[in-house]
């Protein structure tokens, strides 16, 4: 065989060899011109698909707020930014931007220099080349190979692109700082106004941002990004883009002018939100409802939602205006009682200090160490933290920020705060939401849907609602008001009080209520017993998991007076049910969902109304007749209880049509104060809507103070809001079922039918038919004809007046023997046996003593569990 020959079998090894390398090279040569001619439908403006927000409207269409979270963006015309922004961009970034062809060769041997030395002399990418990796390469990757990747796309993007539209998509893609990506976005975060606005000096600042938005964040570092600012305006002076004093003037103006205070956040929490508590709401209720691959802050979502933003304008406005005056007045009466406590007993601590040499006890000695503290952190301490901020002192930071960690912790225990909560009756609708005082990253405990909070007086119709239906009480029934022991099922005493410990003697059940008397309402709770108060409330208050009841609902008399925790939409969602005719009511905050191109994703309301409907009957959580008397109840909380001076006895609700014509809206409600005025409750509706209001503290343990009550402060709070929103609804009163029900007018003393010595008034009741009285009342006819010998009867007696005996030969005419007989009302139970016997009625109009209770014969201190309304 010839030398210079190859072998057959090489031959075709080389062949073939040649042949793969051919289908390489083609395949690689295919999939890079498929990916570069890709680049014009990916990064062509007119078809880029970015990252955007999502955006929440409410139920008019108009929109709240977006959703952007750590990737704030918003897109804008390079045509529409001033000059001096894209000058400022090429000095910092790339001054040879307009002439390369993609990359510098003086750049990659700048980097190589600095790799070599180890020296920072800056890196070696164009703005092609940074655009190029953020789209197409792993930035954290510290490689060559990143490198050549880098390079490749670059080249493709110059080819494919002008430099206009380059600059615009780089523009647009980087990052500029906490969680904003773009011009526009940076722009209205950091300075609060469009890219279009930007002046030479917040152009400087914006620039710096590109290659370290941490270190260089102008309100986390604001000397170190007013240096480098500086350095890039002499450079711009420098290259002729703007003039030294054009410069300098704007320099000085934007630093002589900065807020050194101003905290730094991400973008989440400097967006622009008409109801940031209902945003927060909302948010936390579509990180469970999305799913697989949808983004809430990328995917640029439509969230149809059921705000008004009208409503929550007026919730925003009426509850700032009210947590201020609440925290005013608990201020006020809280320096008053330290006054009277330096006045009285500081004395009696000096002289104990002073007689035993007690250390520490010294009253003036703490007062001066108070007075200092306080003076710190009031007006040293924010001093000191703008001076180290200003002049990079960490050390120094980092104590203001002690200071200000040990004054929010006692803020929390003296800060008043409040909630506020509107639902539509019919749907379910939330209207309106305040979940406190100001929503930031330190303060977003949502207490309209998260605080479970004591609700005091506001919880009776809970179970008064069992107790219509057990048909043994009726709105006309007598109960006696006086000072009684109830025994838990432990054995342990409860002695409820009256508000300012005042006792009333007979009253009706209507009137018991309306006038939140406790005695009364414990002797209901005890009269239907506990099972059917807790599985009403509990119903009402939509719980059903049955360990949830039981830690809720515990089976001791002071439930009777709310003493349990509960959140004010959950008493708003019970109160509606009144209003809705007995009917379920589910709190609802998302309508719809759409997806970028208009597309439904989801339906929340949809699906629940689908849900609802195949309940049939069983959506009734109460009758309509038990929703319609205990509507009529709650009505009379407005036209002459608690809730009657905040209204104007409903007068409030009065409006005017266009024809002229007044006509006022019905509302109904109750209030709730808690021990110690710790709680302040209003939770009311009317045909359209129901709110819960609520005040009070996040750490227990203050009282508001005395004047502070659920009507008085809550109850205007509410019908003040209430007015505002019902303007310009037509009339529209509560629904009547057309049977079960009977208006009755009974004497408003014994709640029997009235006769002609039925002196005091009637009242018009609603009854379930069957229930109604039958008898005439016995006890005014019984006080002309009768009253003497019963006084002379009771003269033999021990007194009850309190000073000896009645003199049993005493001559009485008409005006004493009314004033005695309205005096042994309050202690005719001591004495049950000296009065004339009630018919007995099976309607309950009778006064009904409980089983196990024991008349007191003086008034007994308040347990500590005991809640005043």
């Amino acid at each position: 065989m010839a030398s210079g020959r190859l072998a057959p079998a090489t031959l075709k090894t080389l062949v073939v060899l040649t042949i793969i390398a051919a289908v390489v090279l083609g395949v690689t040569f295919g999939v890079a011109i498929a990916l570069v001619r890709n680049i014009e439908s990916v990064e062509n403006f007119t078809t880029f698909d970015p990252a955007l927000p999502s955006r929440l409207l409410d139920s008019e269409g108009r929109l709240i707020t977006e959703f952007a979270s750590s990737e704030k963006r918003e897109i804008v015309s390079i045509k529409d930014v001033p000059q001096h922004l894209i000058d400022a961009l090429i000095t910092r970034e790339d001054q040879s931007f307009w002439t390369h062809p993609g990359f510098t060769f003086k750049g990659y041997f700048r980097a190589l220099v600095g790799i070599l030395t180890g020296r920072n002399m800056g890196g070696g990418s164009t703005i092609t080349l940074q655009l190029a990796g953020t789209l197409y390469a792993d930035r954290t990757d510290i490689s060559f190979r990143r490198k050549f990747v880098e390079l490749w796309w670059a080249l493709q993007l110059e080819r494919r692109f002008s430099k206009q539209e380059i600059l615009e998509m780089y523009m647009n893609r980087m990052i500029m700082g906490p969680g904003v990506y773009g011009v526009e976005a940076a722009s209205k975060y950091f300075f609060g106004h469009s890219a279009k606005d930007i002046t030479i000096a917040e152009s400087s600042i914006l620039v710096i941002q590109l290659s370290s938005p941490t270190r260089f964040n102008p309100i986390r570092n604001p000397n170190v990004a007013r240096e480098r600012s500086r350095e890039v305006l002499d450079q711009m002076v420098e290259l002729g883009y703007v003039t030294k004093e054009a410069a300098d003037s704007s320099f000085a103006l934007y630093w002589d002018n900065y807020d050194y205070t101003r905290v730094a956040s991400a973008s989440y929490y400097a967006r622009d939100d008409k109801a940031p508590w209902f945003s927060e709401y909302v948010r936390r209720q579509l990180e469970d409802m999305l799913y697989g691959s949808i983004d809430l802050y990328k995917d640029g979502l439509t969230i149809n939602t059921t705000l008004n933003l009208d409503y929550q304008a007026v919730a925003d406005r009426y509850m700032s205006r009210y947590i201020a005056q609440v925290n005013r007045e608990y201020a006020s009466s809280s320096s008053k009682r330290l006054a009277e406590a330096e006045k009285t007993y500081a004395p009696m601590v000096e002289l104990l200090g002073l007689a035993f040499n007690l250390e520490g006890i010294f009253f003036q000695d703490t007062k001066i160490r108070a007075k200092s503290m306080e003076y710190y952190h009031e007006s040293i301490n924010p001093t000191v933290d703008a001076i180290a901020l200003m002049l990079g002192l960490e050390p120094l930071k980092a104590a203001t920020n002690a200071s200000y960690g040990s004054q929010k912790t006692q803020m929390e225990k003296n800060t008043v705060e409040g909630a506020l909560i509107t639902l539509e009756n019919e749907t379910g609708h939330i209207k309106a939401l305040v979940g406190g005082s100001k929503f930031d990253q330190s303060n977003q405990l949502i207490r309209a849907t998260q605080a479970q909070l004591m609700p005091g007086s506001c919880f009776k119709p809970l179970y008064y609602s069992a107790a219509i239906d057990s048909r043994r009480f009726t709105p006309g029934t007598l109960i006696y008001d006086a000072p009684v022991v109830f025994y838990n099922e432990d054995g342990t005493p409860y002695i409820p009080l009256n508000y300012r410990g005042e006792w009333k003697g007979q009253v009706l059940l209507w009137y018991a209520l309306a006038h939140s008397m406790n005695v009364p309402s414990v002797k209901v709770l005890d009269g239907i017993g506990f099972d059917a108060a807790i599985n009403r409330a509990s119903a009402l208050l939509d719980i059903t998991d049955e360990e949830q009841i039981r830690r809720t609902f515990p089976r001791l008399y002071p439930l009777a007076l709310g003493v349990i925790g509960v959140s004010p939409i959950g008493m708003a969602r019970a109160f509606s049910v009144f209003a809705n005719q007995g009917r379920e009511v589910t709190p609802i905050a998302i309508r719809s969902i759409e997806d970028r191109s208009g597309r439904p994703i989801l339906e929340p309301e949809k699906d629940l109304r689908a849900e609802q409907k195949k309940k049939g009957s069983a959506i009734q959580v109460v009758s309509p007749q038990n929703a319609y008397v205990m509507t009529d109840l709650l009505k009379r909380v407005v036209k002459e209880g608690t809730l009657s001076y905040p209204t104007s006895s409903g007068q409030s609700f009065t409006q005017t049509d266009p024809d002229g014509k007044r006509y006022t809206i019905p509302a109904a409600g109750k209030t709730g104060t808690t021990q110690n005025w710790a709680d302040a409750w209003t939770v009311g509706f009317t045909p359209y809507m129901t709110t819960a209001i609520w005040f009070g503290f996040d750490r227990p343990g203050n009282s508001l103070g005395v004047s502070q009550s659920g009507a008085a402060i809550a109850g205007i709070a509410w019908s003040n809001y209430m007015k505002e929103i019902h303007k310009g609804l037509p009339f529209k009163d509560f629904v009547r079922p057309q049977t079960g029900l009977i208006d009755v007018s009974v004497c408003s003393v014994s709640g029997l039918l009235p006769t002609e010595y039925c002196d005091e008034g009637t009242e018009d009741l609603v009854y379930y038919e069957g229930t109604q009285p039958k008898s005439y009342c016995d006890l005014h006819e019984f006080k002309s004809d009768h009253a003497e010998s019963t006084i002379r009867t009771l003269a033999s007696q021990q007194d009850v007046l309190g000073g000896g005996r009645i003199d049993s030969n005493l001559d009485f005419d008409s005006n004493d023997l009314d004033a005695l007989l309205r005096s042994l009302e309050a202690a005719a139970a001591r004495y049950p046996d000296s009065m004339p016997p009630t018919e007995d009625s099976p309607t309950g109009t009778e006064a009904l003593p409980p089983a196990e209770t024991t008349e007191l014969d003086a008034v007994a201190p308040a347990a500590d569990d005991d809640i005043l309304d």
